[in-house]
């Protein structure tokens, strides 16, 4: 079966959930910036939740269905429809073979998933079958999506859905500062730094992308001006370069940096980076190690029970 891309969107890629153990050559995991709603998107039609998806930013594709399928759309909220009838969100919906299933621009939030039943059949590369467009490499062609591209599905077994109890995603990117654990050259601030840093409203800028989010805001200040060899960098650690400016390494990150990281955002706040838009507004909380990990105990928890048995 396949899916011809009639309008691309702004930026759509296939993801999954990244390829891990390769930081050593330079290669970040990379994979959905909002892996929470990659995942939903996933088990909503019955796929494993690791499977190829599309990852569409700001403003969503056209895709033309040459067969039936079972699909589900999780993540910002965006007006899609097929053949002209409203499509729902965060629910498992079947588009007829000859189906048009069009995306708009999004209202809320920075990216939505689609996953269709089967999941995409791509290629992998070093286990994985995420776009790392930085390398131009995995996914289609190593590249975001393009006017008549075809994508092919794999084989299923089985029409296995599942449906979201109600009203279980209220919660989900409900407005709260992102939380934070103190990073690795935490010593060469001092607390006015982190009063700093914790008590101003940032700003997304324009110029952020997958690799990391610009923060405009107050400047925040080492006390020492010493120079950092080169260290390697965890996906949403904050740097501080020399204007002040916060930077937040996102998925498709460099591996190693040479600017200090006064912080590092939780693993459960993660997938809300991916939803993050230009001139959104960011705060910051700090938060323990123990409690970092609690947290994201809690979530996959959360997660399982999700669904309607």
């Amino acid at each position: 079966m396949t899916i011809r891309v009639a309008k691309p969107g702004f930026f759509t890629t296939v993801q999954d959930l990244g390829r891990y153990g390769y930081a050593h050559l330079g290669i970040s995991p990379g994979g959905a910036a909002d892996a929470l709603s990659f995942r939903i998107a996933n088990l909503l039609v019955g796929n494993d939740e690791n499977a190829p998806a599309l990852e569409m930013t700001l403003l969503g594709a056209t895709l033309e269905f040459e067969e039936s399928a079972i699909a589900a759309l999780a993540g910002a909220s965006c007006e899609c429809t097929a053949s002209l009838a409203k499509v729902p969100a965060n629910t498992a919906f079947e588009l007829p073979a000859g189906a048009v299933l069009q995306c708009g621009s999004m209202t809320s939030g920075g990216r939505c998933y689609l996953a269709v039943q089967g999941g995409f059949d791509i290629p992998l590369v070093m286990g994985s079958a995420s776009t790392f467009v930085p390398g131009h490499f995995g996914g289609f062609a190593g590249r975001r999506l393009r006017s008549g591209d075809v994508l092919r599905l794999r084989q299923h077994g089985s029409s296995h859905i599942r449906s979201l109890r109600p009203d279980a995603l209220d919660a989900l990117h409900a407005p709260q500062p992102l939380r934070v654990t103190r990073g690795a050259q935490q010593e060469w601030f001092g607390p006015e730094g982190f009063d700093t840093l914790f008590s101003t409203a940032y700003v997304v800028s324009e110029q952020s992308d997958r690799t990391g989010l610009r923060l405009k805001g107050a400047a925040v200040r080492p006390r020492e001006h010493s120079e950092l060899l080169t260290d390697g960098i965890p996906l949403g650690a904050i740097q501080v370069p020399q204007d002040g400016q916060p930077i937040i390494l996102f998925v498709d990150q460099q591996t190693t940096g040479g600017y200090p990281k006064i912080a590092n955002v939780i693993a459960a706040d993660v997938h809300r980076l991916g939803q993050l838009r230009p001139r959104d507004e960011v705060r910051l909380a700090e938060v323990s190690i123990v409690q970092a990990v609690q947290t994201l105990g809690e979530q996959e928890r959360w997660l399982r029970e999700l669904f309607v048995s």
